[in-house]
């Protein structure tokens, strides 16, 4: 697959839907770009890193309902398991 880009005058390329459906980039995603020789650039989606306390009150305030410590144990328990 080949397909022609245009740089803008701000010296930015936007890539289209189908490039980016071929990397796997989805929308909000980042992009790591590796510089190789010869004036070639690799690009790849950027692997998410984070600190595990980053998902501490990420669902905060989208329902009364709470969940138990049984209930907090199992789906913990599943998502290890790749459930």
């Amino acid at each position: 697959m080949s397909t022609s880009l245009t740089v803008t005058s701000k010296g930015q390329v936007t890539l289209r839907k189908e490039l980016l459906a071929h990397l796997g980039i989805q929308p909000g995603q980042r992009l790591e770009v590796e510089v190789l020789p010869d004036g070639r650039l690799e690009l790849h989606a950027a692997q998410v890193t984070g600190q595990i306390d980053a998902v501490f009150g990420l669902l905060a305030g989208r329902t009364d309902r709470r969940a138990s410590l049984e209930e907090i144990a199992e789906g913990a328990a599943s998502g290890w398991a790749g459930q």
